[in-house]
């Protein structure tokens, strides 16, 4: 409207709390995943293993239901840690292919279009933003991951007992860690990729070479140089061995338990950087 009809006025509404800005993000970028009927389709799919998981924990201990399908408790599997590593495995693949649909459009789209400066001439940090975006995907991957591997845990406790609980607990706490270890790489990861090409399928296509491109240097490393290092560029021997240790299972790592921890710090820093290096209000380009 024209300035001198001076009948512009400050907006009357509530504002949002500044700590709570950073979630209008997720808010409106999980309605568009899930708009999408591929992407739910594929999300429903996340939930087949752990209700498949479920009906396993249910029939140790119904023994009707055992009768029914002629089966005994020793033809299924025992509920432990190697058990919870496999719902681990099997979920943390879902969860990095969920993250390689949806990732890689969070942050190219707001690139492509030049809308970072829409962003940032309000009250909106840097930070906020790189937090509003993970959260997405930190949402969606919490659901799929560490939210049903806590509720088999439940469940299980409730079916075995309070003595089965209190001596397992440390199960809980490292199905918990895991996934979040897991979820943040993802995150970070993708983010960062999604930053630096503006092209989703190119983007996707990335998040894919770095963990098997990269999976496969690693192993010629190891085999020209007759040594284990290479395993320090494999993205999945690395949190494996992480896993492994949370798990109690030693036996299975690659690495050592401290250079995991450092390469998986390593790129989580170097994602950030990368991530903070691009998005920004303005772009210089020479």
């Amino acid at each position: 409207m024209a300035v001198y009809k001076r009948s512009y006025c400050r907006f009357g509404g509530g504002l949002t709390p500044e700590w709570s800005r950073f979630l209008i993000l997720p808010r409106y970028a999980c309605q568009d995943v899930l708009r999408s009927r591929l992407l739910l389709a594929f999300f429903v799919v996340c939930f087949a293993f752990p209700v498949g998981a479920a009906v396993l924990i249910y029939l140790r201990h119904n023994l009707s239901a055992l009768g029914l399908l002629n089966l005994s408790v020793a033809d299924l599997i025992s509920i432990d840690n190697k058990f919870f590593v496999r719902f681990l495995s099997f979920q943390g693949t879902m969860a990095f292919l969920l993250s390689a649909f949806v990732g890689p459009g969070l942050v190219s789209a707001d690139l492509a279009n030049n809308a970072l400066p829409l962003y940032f001439c309000r009250p909106f940090s840097r930070t906020e933003y790189v937090v509003g975006k993970m959260c997405v995907l930190v949402i969606l991957l919490s659901v799929i991951t560490w939210i049903p591997g806590l509720l088999l845990f439940l469940l299980q406790s409730n079916l075995e007992g309070t003595t089965w609980l209190y001596e397992n607990l440390w199960i809980a706490a490292a199905v918990f860690l895991g996934f979040w270890i897991w979820i943040l790489i993802l995150s970070l990861l993708t983010l960062a990729l999604s930053a630096w090409v503006k092209w989703r399928p190119i983007a996707g296509a990335l998040l894919f070479g770095v963990f098997f491109v990269a999976a496969g240097f690693g192993k010629a490393i190891n085999n020209i140089f007759y040594t284990r290092w290479g395993n320090l560029i494999n993205m999945r021997e690395l949190i494996d061995t992480v896993w492994s240790h949370l798990f109690g299972l030693p036996g299975r790592t690659a690495v050592p338990l401290w250079s995991a921890w450092v390469a998986l710090l390593a790129i989580c820093i170097l994602c950030l950087g990368l991530l903070y290096r691009k998005v920004r209000a303005y772009e210089v380009v020479r």
